[in-house]
């Protein structure tokens, strides 16, 4: 059923050449030929071609063609996108993550033919977990940076640029009494004290003629969170939240936090009275993210049906006939399944041989047919150097050069056909050095990754674990399959793969 989805995938071909790369000889059209010729050898249906010929690559994400290659993506129309290179993409990091966020999000594949990345394929899916990664490192690092400014301008009770909590003011840079604002702000804490309502006491403020900084009435939603802030007793919290990628506000951890003591506005005893009261109407905590659970959908009883962890249990559990094994046991066995499946250098390399010796022999083609290809162009040259030089008649020259201009014409059209076949073979290839140096690591920082990024990567590299009473079969994906480039080559050529 996957092959047959794969056939029928839509994608787009990105052709971004810059002016100096078609003074090197490298056309808009050769390289639309070639990604043609790869969609060509994967069985892929070209649907749109986005065409930023002679664009800088400082800066692509506005540009009209981006803006269309996007919707397509958004609304369905193609799945993969193939460009020559990631430079040829985007040249700015910050736009190569943001297309790499973009294309992950809408389950759409990234090909680049120089780098042999093709995330349509379980090893090419590695490279969103890893790109995803360098992602998320970079913004940490951003942000780490950020965050230790933001604590050291906050442990110094200056402004960290937002608005002072209702009833101060920010003043020489430092947080100060309202004398306009406290009031009120005292006022609520009375109230609430008496009322124990938070609509009441929103309700008695705005019955008053009283109304926030910007105007409006006060709601339960804005007496709930004055009466909770700690400015009013005399500590003013600050780096306690961010906002999300959503634009939500979510805490951060305590240790995080800096306080800053201030004037205070109300007593110690009348600001605990109030937040007691608040604590027992409102008690219940709002519930926390849906818990990840890394082999969801993956893991399968031997009955054949889907294994799952229901509320409270510490087990994947078959419904059909409870079937169970603890999530942290096979968590264990994945991990050191992936350390004596990858780290063995025999049996990576035994795997990859044969799809080897196929590669290898297209690459030899690819490199004759250039030096064929270059060959008939300097004959040309040579031709046409005797015409200027007139040691060869008009007609001499189109007897010699006529010839080798339909050579070099028909040896030009084939080069993007083999040069596809031999971009789709590498991209399927992977050296057994950096499979083992990649395993490696991945064995090792297994137990820093968070669930969601455990998810990720056995999403990558898992096709399906089966647990049959006390034996667990796990088949993974990562490595390409020798039989199937050698099966579709032969389709495709009707040529036979080459012997081992």
């Amino acid at each position: 059923m996957k092959e047959n989805l794969d056939r029928t995938k839509p994608v787009g071909i990105w052709i971004r050449v810059s002016t100096d790369d078609q003074a090197q000889g490298e056309s808009p059209e050769h390289h639309e030929h070639r990604a043609r010729e790869y969609a060509k050898f994967q069985g892929w249906t070209v649907k749109e071609v986005y065409d930023l010929a002679g664009v800088s690559g400082k800066t692509v994400m506005d540009h009209p063609e981006t803006k269309r290659m996007l919707a397509d993506i958004k609304s369905g129309r193609i799945t993969g996108l193939i460009f020559s290179k990631l430079a040829r993409l985007a040249r700015n990091t910050k736009e190569l993550l943001d297309f790499s966020d973009l294309f992950r999000e809408h389950n759409t594949d990234m090909i680049s033919l120089q780098e042999k990345i093709d995330t349509s394929t379980p090893a090419g899916r590695l490279f969103y977990t890893m790109i995803a990664a360098l992602s998320q490192w970079e913004r940490e690092e951003i942000a780490d940076r950020v965050k230790a400014s933001i604590r050291v301008r906050a442990k110094l009770g200056k402004s960290l640029g937002g608005a002072a909590p209702f009833g101060y003011m920010w003043k020489d840079n430092r947080l100060v009494v309202n004398p306009v604002e406290a009031p009120v702000r005292k006022r609520m804490y009375e109230l609430f004290a008496t009322e124990k309502r938070k609509k009441s006491v929103a309700r008695l403020l705005n019955d008053a003629g009283y109304r926030t900084r910007k105007g409006a009435r006060f709601t339960d939603t804005t007496v709930a969170r004055l009466i909770q802030d700690t400015t009013a007793r005399g500590t003013y919290r600050a780096n306690h939240t961010y906002r999300n990628g959503k634009g939500k506000l979510v805490a951060k951890p305590e240790s995080e936090w800096v306080s800053t003591p201030v004037e205070a506005i109300v007593s110690e005893e009348l600001w605990k009275q109030c937040n007691a009261v608040m604590e027992a109407r409102d008690g219940k905590r709002p519930p926390g993210p849906k818990p990840v659970h890394p082999f969801a959908g993956l893991l399968f009883c031997g009955c054949g049906q889907k294994m799952y962890v229901f509320s409270r249990s510490p087990k994947y559990v078959c419904p059909k006939c409870r079937n169970k094994i603890p999530i942290e046991d096979i968590e264990a066995i994945f991990r050191e399944e992936l350390k004596d499946f990858f780290v063995s250098k025999d049996k990576v390399r035994a795997h990859l041989a044969k799809a080897d010796l196929h590669l290898e022999s297209r690459k030899e083609q690819l490199a004759a047919h250039t030096r064929q290809l270059e060959k008939t162009r300097t004959e040309m040259r040579k031709v046409y150097q005797l015409f200027q030089a007139d040691q060869i008649t008009p007609d001499g020259f189109g007897k010699l050069y006529r010839p080798l201009e339909d050579q070099e014409r028909s040896l030009a059209a084939e080069l993007p056909k083999v040069q596809g076949e031999v971009d789709a073979l590498e991209v399927r290839q992977i050296s057994a050095d950096e499979v083992v140096a990649e395993a490696s690591n991945l064995h090792l920082l297994w137990p820093k990754f968070t669930a969601e990024e455990k998810r990720k990567l056995i999403e990558s590299i898992t096709e399906k674990i089966v647990v049959a009473g006390d034996e667990i079969d796990i088949t993974l994906c990562y490595l390409p399959s020798c039989e199937e480039l050698t099966t579709r080559q032969r389709n495709l050529s009707g040529s036979s793969p080459p012997q081992a």
